[in-house]
């Protein structure tokens, strides 16, 4: 399975809405399941398994918990997002990193389209983030350069779309992927 194909599976599963859903397991052995300490009964991975809220929750744990050990190990590195919508006919006008910390608009400035990066002031690490200011690039699943410069006071970044085909068309074309990563990074 590729990680493309894990990602849509995985989004699958916690799209589904299921009636009366709840949390059937509670955090501290959700945690202790992300750290290895104590692993799920099969009776836990069924319940886990039947309750998309639960593996909501669960993926929020795992991406604070990821969040953090960036942050212990000297901050925030990058984050990647797919785009996962299918093509509706519709203008796409917001993407989303996987963990949740950045938003992709794409906006009419003008008459131009432009892209803005925004940086969630409730992700962990944001306020670390922000304190840095740091200048950032955005990069799409082929390497090209969609956005690069500075977070302003408001954690924003914008410029004009530098591509001749709309952003959903794009990104399509180019591995249905995107990154935002610091300036200093090196392009992989």
């Amino acid at each position: 399975m590729t990680e493309l194909d894990r990602k849509l599976q995985a989004g699958a599963w916690l799209a589904r809405r299921v009636e009366g859903d709840r949390l059937v397991l509670a955090d501290a052995v959700l945690a202790q399941a992300l750290d290895g300490s104590r692993p799920l009964t099969a009776g836990e991975r069924a319940a886990l398994q039947a309750s998309p809220l639960t593996l909501r929750r669960l993926r929020h744990l795992a991406q604070s918990r990821r969040a953090q050990v960036q942050a212990s190990r000297g901050g925030w590195r990058g984050s990647e997002g797919l785009l996962r919508a299918a093509d509706s006919g519709d203008g796409l006008d917001l993407l989303r990193t996987d963990d949740g910390m950045w938003r992709l608009h794409f906006v009419d400035a003008a008459g131009r389209l432009a892209v803005v990066v925004q940086l969630d002031p409730e992700a962990p690490d944001a306020a670390g983030i922000m304190a840095a200011r740091p200048a950032i690039q955005v990069r799409d699943g082929s390497g090209a350069l969609v956005l690069e410069g500075q977070l302003d006071a408001d954690g924003e970044c914008e410029g004009p779309w530098p591509f001749a085909v709309a952003p959903a068309a794009h990104f399509q074309q180019h591995g249905a992927r995107f990154e935002v990563i610091p300036r200093a990074t090196p392009i992989t």
